[in-house]
C-alpha cells in the first residue's frame, strides 16, 4: 500500500493513482493515493474514494486500456489528455478525455473530467489526440497563460472578438476539434454553421486554467444552443500565438450522483 507521500510531486502522485486504477487495477495502492473524501465532479460517479475503489475490479474485468497523450502540471493541478479504449464500462467503446486532478497533502483530492466519443472522420483529417506532446518553453508559462486567458475573455466570451488575430496565428492554426477545419477560416465557418443551425456556441465562465510551458488548458462552461455544455480546451502556443487546439465537449446533465457539480 502507498502511504501519503509528500515527497512525490503532484504529477507523480496523479500518474501513480491513474496507473493503479486503470492499468494495474491495484485497489490497495489506489486507496493510499486517493484521499478518502476525494471530491468527484464526473457526472456519473458518486463522490469519495470508495466508489472508485469498488469499481476497479469491474474495470479490470472489462479489459479497459488507457493511453495518456499529454501531461500538463501547474502547482497542485495536473491535466491528463487521455484515450480510454475498450471502455464499455464507462459507457462507450472509446472515449477521448481530459482528466484534471488536484493534489494536497500527498494524496489526490479532487477530479474533474470531460469525455467525448471520437468520430471516425474529422474535418481537418487529424485525430482528437495526435500532434506535439513535448512541454517546452517553461520560462514562457506565465506569458502563455495570460495569452489564453485573454483569448477566452475577448474571443470565446465575446468581450472583444475582433481581437482574434492578437491571439491566434493567422498563418498557422491546427485544429483537432472533429467538426472544425484548420485556420481562422475553418473556425469561422464552423461557428457560422452552428449559428445558422440554431445551435450557437457560447462560453459563459472559465473555472480552471492550468499552464505549463507551451501548453495551456482551460475548463469552461457555457451553452450550445440552449444546452448547458462543458468545454475543456487545450492550446499550444508558439511565438506568442495560439497555433494548435484540442478539446472535448459534452452536455452538462441536470442531475448528478453528488452535489459537487461539473466544476
Amino acid at each position: 500500500m502507498v502511504e501519503r507521500n509528500t515527497k512525490m510531486t503532484a504529477q507523480e502522485l496523479v500518474l501513480a493513482a491513474v496507473a493503479a486504477i486503470f492499468t494495474d487495477f491495484d485497489v490497495e495502492t489506489a486507496q493510499g493515493l486517493l484521499a478518502p473524501d476525494y471530491i468527484q465532479h464526473n457526472v456519473a460517479v458518486p463522490t469519495g474514494a470508495d466508489p472508485i475503489l469498488g469499481f476497479i475490479p469491474v474495470l479490470e474485468e472489462s479489459g479497459i486500456t488507457l493511453t495518456t497523450h499529454r501531461v500538463i502540471t501547474e502547482g497542485d493541478m495536473v491535466v491528463l489528455h487521455n484515450t480510454y479504449d475498450n471502455a464499455q464500462a464507462l459507457g462507450s467503446e472509446i472515449f477521448v478525455a481530459f482528466d484534471v486532478f488536484r493534489v494536497a497533502d500527498g494524496q489526490v483530492v479532487e477530479h474533474w473530467d470531460n469525455l467525448q466519443v471520437p468520430p471516425a472522420k474529422t474535418v481537418s483529417g487529424r485525430t482528437m489526440t495526435d500532434g506535439p506532446t513535448e512541454v517546452v518553453d517553461i520560462d514562457l508559462t506565465a506569458d502563455n497563460k495570460a495569452l489564453v486567458e485573454g483569448f477566452i475573455a475577448d474571443v470565446l466570451q465575446g468581450a472583444a472578438p475582433d481581437r482574434i488575430t492578437d491571439y491566434i496565428s493567422p498563418d498557422l492554426y491546427l485544429q483537432h476539434n472533429p467538426m472544425v477545419g484548420d485556420g481562422l477560416d475553418g473556425l469561422g465557418a464552423a461557428l457560422t454553421a452552428m449559428a445558422e443551425a440554431g445551435q450557437p456556441m457560447a462560453y459563459a465562465e472559465t473555472h480552471i486554467v492550468v499552464a505549463e510551458g507551451n501548453f495551456v488548458f482551460a475548463a469552461s462552461e457555457g451553452t450550445i444552443g440552449e444546452t448547458p455544455t462543458a468545454f475543456f480546451d487545450l492550446f499550444r502556443i508558439d511565438g506568442g500565438k495560439i497555433v494548435e487546439h484540442w478539446d472535448t465537449v459534452s452536455e452538462i446533465p441536470a442531475e448528478m450522483p453528488h452535489d459537487n457539480g461539473k466544476f
